[in-house]
């Protein structure tokens, strides 16, 4: 292929992808107050071609690595390769961004270190990140069941990295708000914390999400620099020994990709999720 050819197909996939989807970004109101103002979040939605209302999935952000540049918290993550995956097949997408990421109000508050550097792998301050990251998602959960463009009954949360145990530990603390749960290389800390504090984080998260009685999809990448896949399926096995049901399926990505990024090769993830979709 030549290179004007080359960038004509650029054009032509990019302009395919707009006319099938609409982008739009709503503030969604929380009950939160910081400095004395009201605290919003952004939502970012993407709405498939037609007249709705539509299935939706609520896709939940990551970290930004190590927690150690700031510049990073303002970048909102939306990925329109990824919402057009779903938008094509029905799927309305929203992905909220939480308290101080993106373009939202409020402080990021997701267990930093006292001087707030980097994240902690001290297990107390990661779970209460959680928590404030929990909360954030009750919010952007109630906007979404009160849009109209959004059939309430066909709902599915899901989320890449801290928002794919996100997904699981929401999905089994509010089991009445999604049908469904998809877990994109989810954990809280890596395992790279040292004194394997991250066996204290990761699987007692994962088991909150236990509680929820419908399947859940769990999919990870092989070659992880947060997650190795012998510590994401003891995650999967502490989540199911408690109860939970799901399904755990591991890729191998291209020579030299790390298999974080999971979420930006539908071709390999593609069949899996969209069997899950049609249960």
């Amino acid at each position: 292929m030549t290179k004007r050819l080359f960038i004509a197909a650029c054009l032509f996939f990019a302009a395919a992808v707009c006319a099938a989807q609409e982008r739009s970004t709503v503030r969604v109101p929380t009950p939160f107050v910081e400095n004395g103002a009201p605290v919003t979040l952004e939502m970012v939605v993407y709405k498939p071609e037609g007249a709705g209302p539509f299935p939706a999935v609520m896709f939940n952000h990551g970290s930004t690595g190590i927690g150690n540049d700031p510049s990073l918290f303002k970048q909102t993550w939306a990925p329109e390769r990824l919402a057009s995956w779903f938008t094509q097949r029905g799927w309305l997408v929203a992905f909220p961004q939480r308290r101080g990421r993106g373009q939202s109000d409020g402080l990021y508050d997701e267990g930093f270190t006292a001087k707030r550097d980097h994240y902690s792998c001290e297990p107390a301050l990661a779970l209460a990140g959680f928590e404030h990251a929990l909360a954030d998602l009750d919010a952007a959960a109630a906007w979404l069941q009160r849009n109209p463009d959004v059939d309430a009954r066909r709902m599915e949360i899901a989320g890449w990295s801290r928002g794919g145990i996100l997904a699981i530990a929401y999905a089994g603390t509010r089991p009445n708000v999604f049908q469904g749960a998809i877990n994109f290389v989810g954990g809280w800390m890596s395992d790279k914390c040292p004194g394997n504090a991250a066996d204290a984080i990761n699987p007692v998260t994962f088991r909150r999400g236990a509680a929820f009685s419908q399947p859940t999809l769990w999919l990870y990448g092989e070659k992880d620099s947060f997650y190795a896949i012998a510590h994401s399926r003891k995650n999967f096995e502490a989540f199911t020994a408690a109860g939970g049901k799901g399904s755990f399926k591991a890729f191998d990505l291209e020579p030299g990709m790390n298999g974080h990024m999971l979420y930006t090769q539908p071709a390999l993830w593609g069949p899996a999720v969209e069997a899950y979709l049609a249960q």
